[in-house]
C-alpha cells in the first residue's frame, strides 16, 4: 500500500472496525476505496460476493465485516454466530485469492485462545486447549478463517494476514441490552441509571475477571500498519498489553457517566473466560503502539454515545 491510489476494499465498512478503517485510509489520503453495505451486497451470499470480486478486482482487502456481539448475543445466538461468519470469510478469502488480491487482512478475535491460555496470551497459544464455551461458534468459526487464510498462503502463495485484537470500544459501537460488548453495555447501564435516578446498577457477574481493551481507532491505525508492513505467516495479536478487571472499570465507567448510585454485581451472570490478555511483543517489535488510555478512550465513547444514540 506504498501508493495512495491502489484499490481498496473494506468489507463491513459499516461496523464497528470497518468504520474506523475507513475514516483511517481516508485520513491517510488513500483516493481509491470501495465498500457496499450488506443492502448492497451480502457476503453471505457466494453468487453475490464472485460478481463483485470480479467486477472490482480490488488490491488489497480488509476483512472487518463479521456477526459479533457479547456473552448474551453468544449463547442466545450460536447457530448464528458460527454459519454467517463462516460464509463471510469464506466468500471473502476465496474470491480475493480468485480475482487477484495482493493483500488481505483477516480480523481475528482474542476469543480463539484457550479459556485458561496461559497470560498474557502468547500467538503459539492457538489450539493449545479448550474455548470458552459462551462464545464457541464465533471462536471456531474465526479459527477456520486463519487456518483458511493460512492454507490459501501453502497451497496458491498468497499474502493473506490474520490479527488478533483484544476487546475493543470507541465511536461506532453498538449500544444494546441485548448484542453489546461489555464497555457500552456498562456505559449504556450507567446511562439509564442516572437518568431513572436509580439507587443501584445491576452489573453482570462476580465482577472478578479481567479484560483488556483497545480503543477503535488505536486498531484501525494498527491495521494500516500491518497491512503495510507484516507480512508473516503466523497470526499477530494487537492490544495494549494492559488489563482491568470488570469490577475497576465499572467504577471507571460510573465515574465517567456520572452516576450517583451504587453497584451490585450478579454472581448468577456468567463471568466468561476468567482472563484474557494479550502478548502484544510481537507488535511492539515491529514498531506500532497504542496512543488513547482507557479512562480517555471511555470518555470519548460516551461523549459520542450521547450525541448519537442517548438522543433517541
Amino acid at each position: 500500500m506504498q501508493s495512495l491510489k491502489v484499490k481498496i476494499y473494506i468489507a463491513g465498512h459499516t461496523g464497528l472496525v470497518g468504520s474506523a478503517v475507513l475514516k483511517e485510509l481516508t485520513r491517510k489520503g488513500y483516493k481509491n476505496l470501495v465498500f457496499k453495505s450488506s443492502k448492497e451486497l451480502d457476503l453471505k451470499n457466494q453468487k453475490e460476493t464472485e460478481v463483485f470480486f470480479k467486477k472490482e478486482r480490488p488490491e488489497y482487502v480488509f476483512l472487518c465485516a463479521a456477526k459479533v456481539g457479547g456473552i448474551l448475543a453468544n449463547s442466545s445466538y450460536p447457530a448464528q454466530f458460527i454459519y454467517e461468519n463462516l460464509a463471510i470469510q469464506n466468500n471473502v478469502i476465496h474470491f480475493s485469492y480468485k480475482y487477484g488480491a495482493r493483500k488481505l487482512l483477516f480480523l481475528g478475535s482474542s476469543c480463539i485462545y484457550p479459556k485458561l491460555a496461559v497470560q498474557p496470551i502468547k500467538e503459539n497459544s492457538l489450539l493449545s486447549g479448550y474455548l470458552e464455551e459462551t462464545n464457541k461458534p464465533y471462536a471456531v468459526a474465526k479459527i477456520a478463517g486463519i487456518t483458511m487464510c493460512q492454507s490459501y498462503n501453502a497451497q496458491y502463495k498468497t499474502n493473506f494476514i490474520s490479527a488478533m485484537p483484544t476487546n475493543l470500544y470507541g465511536p461506532g459501537d453498538r449500544f444494546d441490552a441485548e448484542t453489546s460488548h461489555v464497555i457500552p453495555a456498562l456505559l449504556l447501564n450507567f446511562h439509564r441509571a442516572k437518568k431513572e435516578n436509580k439507587k443501584f446498577a445491576v452489573v453482570w457477574g462476580t465482577g472478578k475477571p479481567r479484560r483488556e481493551f483497545l480503543y477503535i481507532e488505536d486498531l484501525a491505525k494498527a491495521l494500516v500498519f500491518l497491512m503495510k508492513f507484516y507480512n508473516g505467516p503466523d497470526i499477530i495479536n494487537v492490544g495494549t498489553g494492559e488489563d482491568i478487571s470488570i469490577k475497576e472499570l465499572a467504577y471507571i465507567i460510573k465515574e465517567v457517566v456520572g452516576f450517583k448510585g451504587s453497584i451490585r454485581f450478579d454472581a448468577s451472570k456468567p463471568d466468561g473466560t476468567p482472563r484474557k490478555l494479550l502478548d502484544v511483543s510481537n507488535i511492539r517489535s515491529l514498531g506500532w503502539q497504542p496512543e488513547i488510555p482507557l479512562e480517555e478512550g471511555l470518555k470519548k465513547e460516551y461523549r459520542w454515545f450521547l450525541k448519537n444514540y442517548a438522543r433517541k
